[in-house]
């Protein structure tokens, strides 16, 4: 079916949205002309904060997951233009045609919480209404465009296939992730307002243009802009490595198993290289935070919501585990890589020293007796582990080594050809043991300073990881080049176990997000708008982190269920075509389904 005829098909539903959707860009400059009640009717059985809660955090899950998957395929497709490698443009439909269904959940759970918030919290919602009012024009329209380019950009897929057509066609892809970023951007200044409202706007003072773009770009706004945005790539990866390793499980012939295999590989990459970069990003809205009022800081960081870093810290020690696990399992299948398996131990070992020292809380909850053994809240040894210093140095050396193993997985199977490769080995290999040294002083060192000088310490440690990252990546691609290789990767070739890895991942992603969220609206405590309309409903007090974890959970498991229908639906859909063997590869049936691969350090090598 053409784009034509899909949309003569379609007329009477794009009417009727055209319709509905012009009703509610009308109604927004009306709803501040009537008085409304403070707070609707509580509702029913879990309370008006819960479902708005609930609401908010899976529309903004699926948000994720539809901003970060156009990231994706805008790249593979851009892979399959310039590299010539048509593989890449099948994973990229392939990753789109996920889109489709998680689009129309977005919408569907976007409405519910407009409706919830319209009729459960109205004073709020017209409050935000009368400053933020032409951007909520701004940001309706945007959907409509958004939606008729993805439905364009995947229908026209194999029409616009070749020549200045394909590249007309990737042009819309890059328009879908331009699209949905201002959405995304405009949607964060509501939310980040509400945390860093500027003193000088309300609705009486917000007519113009400049208190207008004071409000709109509060103190945290380009924070949680340019976190959310490396987040969606993170959690979009993890999708769609989720996606592969169920299609990896369910899979009949070794043909699919070698598609889904090499899929799930390409999305835990982007998900876990995007991933290390992240921290940094928390690092800039922590402090931006902290700028515009140290009382929602110190709370964040070092009252009750501090428990909350000791989760996080477990979760993401998990992520670093789980994503190293299966790169070191992914070695099996890469002639050559079993020459690095002495290693990974030694790499465990750094990853689960960084994830205890991590995951080690500054003071215990303890009984009477047992604080007085220790003589106070803080263990004489364990309360120094709890300082940042000690776990700004912890996740940085985690990093660093996980870097190395994606770092294993690129040189397992290469010949460098380059007079220079020893050198070049040698050079990253110094670059590592200076990075790890230098955060090693500035970690020791962050216990002899005043606070204030402490925390500046982390920002050098983030430069010189950054730099590592970047310098010794960069020496890697050029001792590449025009390297030979020691055998086809064996795609397909990896136990079931590995892809529990994947699935792991992105659980523990879920879970994060809906954590982070919390934290992140839990610091306003008892304000709507910090300082600025305080919430008077029963629900007005901060829940505790228990009752939080609870809705949290049933957030994940709602959102899983659903995707794991994508998954389903998206295989209903079309069968993809499966990615050919690259001219290096050898065909994945000759080791057979059930190949185990070994990590045996290999002899005479």
């Amino acid at each position: 079916m053409n784009v034509k005829d899909l949309l003569l098909e379609r007329k009477g539903w794009i009417v009727a949205l055209l319709a509905v959707g012009g009703m509610l860009l009308l109604a927004f400059p009306l709803v501040a002309q009537y008085s409304v009640p403070e707070y609707g009717d509580d509702f029913p059985l879990i309370g008006s904060r819960a479902a708005v809660w609930i609401a908010a955090q899976v529309h903004l899950m699926f948000a994720a997951f539809v901003l970060g998957v156009p990231m994706f395929a805008v790249i593979a497709e851009a892979v399959s233009i310039f590299g010539k490698q048509d593989r890449y443009d099948r994973l990229a439909k392939e990753f789109t045609r996920l889109l489709l269904v998680a689009y129309s959940a977005t919408a569907l759970w976007g409405g519910l919480l407009l409706f919830l918030l319209t009729t459960l919290y109205p004073t709020l919602w017209s409050y935000l209404a009368e400053i933020f009012g032409a951007s909520m024009w701004v940001y309706a329209g945007l959907f409509f465009i958004e939606s008729a380019t993805l439905y364009t950009y995947y229908y026209t897929w194999e029409r616009w296939k070749r020549g200045r057509a394909k590249l007309f066609h990737w042009g819309l892809g890059i328009l879908l992730n331009v699209w949905g970023t201002t959405v995304m951007f405009i949607a964060n200044s509501w939310l980040t307002y509400m945390t860093s409202p500027p003193a000088d706007v309300t609705p009486d003072t917000a007519p113009g243009m400049v208190q207008f773009w004071s409000a709109f770009a509060n103190a945290t706004w380009m924070p949680i802009n340019i976190h959310r945005l490396i987040a969606n790539a993170v959690f979009g990866g993890a999708i769609v490595a989720a996606y592969a390793a169920y299609r990896f499980l369910k899979a009949k012939t070794p043909e699919e198993r070698a598609h889904y295999d090499w899929m799930g590989y390409v999305g835990n990459l982007i998900a876990i290289g995007v991933f290390l970069v992240l921290p940094f990003a928390g690092y800039w809205l922590g402090r931006e935070i902290y700028e515009y009022n140290q009382q929602m800081g110190i709370t964040m960081m070092g009252g009750f919501m501090s428990w909350l870093w000791i989760v996080q810290a477990f979760l993401i020690g998990v992520l670093f585990l789980a994503a190293n696990y299966y790169l070191w399992i992914g070695l099996g299948r890469i002639p050559g890589g079993e020459r690095f398996a002495p290693y990974t131990k030694y790499m465990l070992v750094v990853l689960v020293l960084g994830f205890i020292v991590w995951a080690t809380p500054h003071s215990m909850i303890a009984t009477r007796d047992e604080l007085a053994a220790m003589g106070g809240t803080h263990h004489p040894f364990l309360g120094v582990l709890g300082l940042m210093s000690a776990k700004n140095t912890a996740v940085n050396l985690m990093i660093l080594t996980t870097f190395l193993s994606f770092l294993m997985y690129r040189r397992a199977n290469k010949i460098p050809t380059v007079s220079w490769a020893r050198t070049g080995t040698i050079s990253q290999g110094t670059i590592l043991a200076v990075a790890s040294i230098v955060v090693l002083f500035y970690g020791v060192y962050g216990y002899f300073v005043p606070t204030i000088v402490r925390i500046g310490f982390s920002v050098y440690q983030v430069l010189i990881v950054l730099f590592t990252i970047v310098a010794v990546l960069v020496i890697d691609v050029l001792i590449a080049r025009g390297a030979d290789t020691r055998g086809p990767i064996r795609w397909g070739q990896m136990p079931e176990r590995s892809q529990y890895a994947l699935f792991v991942i992105v659980v523990t992603f879920t879970w994060l997000m809906g954590l982070m969220g919390f934290a992140r609206s839990g610091i306003r405590q008892h304000w709507h708008i910090w300082e600025v309309m305080r919430d008077t409903s029963p629900h007005a007090a901060t829940p505790a982190l228990g009752y939080a974890a609870q809705v949290i959970s049933v957030c994940v498991i709602l959102f899983l269920l659903m995707i794991a229908f994508v998954f389903w639906i998206g295989g209903l859909i079309e069968k993809p075509q499966l990615v050919p063997q690259e001219t290096e590869d050898t065909d994945a049936a000759e080791l057979g389904p059930g190949y185990e691969p070994s990590l045996q350090p290999a002899t005479g090598d």
